[in-house]
This record gives structure tokens, sequence and C-alpha cells, in this order.
């Protein structure tokens, strides 16, 4: 089973719940209709990493998608860290235009990249991500800008679904997103107002 670092401590998540479409601006730049409710999908624990890949670009290579991401203990919230959502775009547009499932593009082995989580009791309102890369400010969002906060995504998750202790919720990507390309680092930041609380860097890879 694949873990992640919380405090220092390694702990097993048995899922990640990813919430999509979940900043205005990142659904007009997918061309996607605003949803009324959560747009809610799995990654299993198979799918978690801390290692960034830039997958096949011969086939279908990886896009990236940060997002601020939500550790849970005892149905609240208790940590927090960064992600990156990994997605096989083409695949995924085809999955949806045929109306399948998406998990082949976006439940991929290491498709969910974590930095370390960190205990979290301030006020989660202020919170807010960046991500840069190659030094370029590429992608900057804040639980201001989210049509559905984290406490209303983990109401919505809880209403049918368990969440184990360590269960990860990834609360959806602003603007920015694009295709990951071999060389590059990333550089990702979680913010409490101005105050950097998380930070974690990664030079992109081949499979």
């Amino acid at each position: 089973m694949k873990q992640i670092k919380l405090d220092n401590k390694l702990v097993t998540p048995s899922k990640v719940v990813c919430i999509g479409r979940n900043y205005v601006e990142h659904i007009k730049e997918l061309d996607n209709e605003q949803p009324d409710t959560p747009v809610i999908f799995v990654k299993p624990n198979s799918a978690i990493s801390d290692h960034l890949s830039a997958g096949d670009s011969n086939t279908d290579g990886h896009h990236y998608e940060a997002e601020l991401c939500l550790l849970i203990s005892n149905n609240q919230i208790s940590a927090i860290g960064f992600g990156l959502d990994l997605t096989k775009r083409e695949l995924q547009t085809q999955l949806k235009t045929k109306g399948l499932p998406w998990e082949r593009a976006k439940a991929f082995d290491g498709a969910a990249v974590f930095s370390d989580f960190a205990s979290f009791s301030g006020d989660i309102n202020h919170l807010s991500i960046k991500l840069f890369i190659n030094n370029q400010l590429i992608q900057h969002g804040s639980v201001k800008q989210m049509i559905f906060p984290p406490n209303a995504c983990l109401s919505d998750i809880s209403s049918f679904m368990t969440l184990y202790d360590n269960d990860i919720i990834m609360t959806g990507t602003p603007k920015g997103v694009g295709e990951i390309e071999v060389g590059s680092t990333f550089k990702g930041q979680v913010l409490e107002g101005e105050r950097v609380i998380i930070e974690a860097k990664w030079l992109v890879a081949t499979l």
C-alpha cells in the first residue's frame, strides 16, 4: 500500500477522493458546464506517488492540475498538503465524449502526486495554492474562489461514502492546467495568507 508523510510520520490513505470543476475559470478553459453539486471521482491508493512523470508523449502525455489537498481524521479536516492530479487529457476527452467513466485517464498508477502533509487547525478559508513551473507562476487559486469550499466537499462526500482516517480529498484545480514536459521543475506551495506553510519540488522524469 502506498503511503504519504504526515508530520514526518508515514500514514496510509485508503483512497483519494477528487473534486472536479470547482473553479469557474478552470471550467471555462476546458469548456465544461458549471455543476450544481460537486463533481466527484476517486483515485485508488495505487495512484499515490511522490514521483512526477510526463507519461508517454508518443501516445497520451500527462497533464498537471495543482490542488489543495485535505487529509481526513475522525470525519474532519485535520491536515493539508499540495497535490498534482495527473490526467491523460486526450483519453479523458474521448471517454467523456462517449459518456464513459474517467478512471483510465485519472486513476492510473502515479496519477496522484503529493507533498508532505502538515496538521492544520487554522482558518481553512485563508488557504491558497501556487504552482511554479521552471520558476514561472502557472497556477494560483484560493479557497475563496472555490465553488464548493472544503467543508462543503467533505459534507457532500460523507453523505454517501465513508472516509477513513488518512483518506485525502483533492479540492479541484484553478485555471492554468497543461501538459507536463520532461526536464521541467515543478514547485508547489500551500499558503496561509501570504505565509508559505508547505512547499514541495519535483523534477519531471519519464515513466
